[in-house]
């Protein structure tokens, strides 16, 4: 069986890069937290703000939660099952020139350091908006 840490939580605050590379461009920081949410396998309960700095969405937040906040956001809400290859989350809404959003947001790990459990993930947005 594969301990699941059931109950713990992970604070995040990552930058966000344009490719896989820590080299790479920087366009914004992912802030926000992780929670153990299975108990027979390793799910994560994900509520994370994607907080762009830098091209097209400027000042612009892609929010993994159903918070407000008065700026630009998508809110996503679902289970990542990180040992998966490939994960698919759910956007519920959004809000600015997200409002009434939905769409889906797919996650693929491209790293991953099993002592310090630092990952390298890479986000594919699908959104469609008014």
């Amino acid at each position: 069986m594969v301990p699941t840490n059931f109950g713990a939580l992970m604070m995040a605050d990552d930058p966000s890069t344009k490719g896989p590379k820590p080299t790479s461009k920087l366009v914004g920081r992912d802030q926000g937290l992780y929670g153990s949410a299975g108990q027979e396998d390793f799910a994560l309960i994900m509520v994370i703000n994607f907080a762009f700095s830098h091209g097209l969405y400027n000042g612009s937040t892609l929010r993994a939660s159903p918070m407000q906040c008065g700026c630009d956001a998508l809110s996503i809400l679902g289970s990542n099952h990180a040992f998966n290859r490939v994960r698919e989350m759910p956007i519920v809404g959004g809000t600015g020139v997200f409002r009434s959003a939905r769409g889906t947001v797919t996650a693929k790990t491209y790293w991953y350091n099993s002592t310090s459990r630092d990952a390298i993930v890479k986000y594919k947005v699908t959104v469609f908006h008014y």
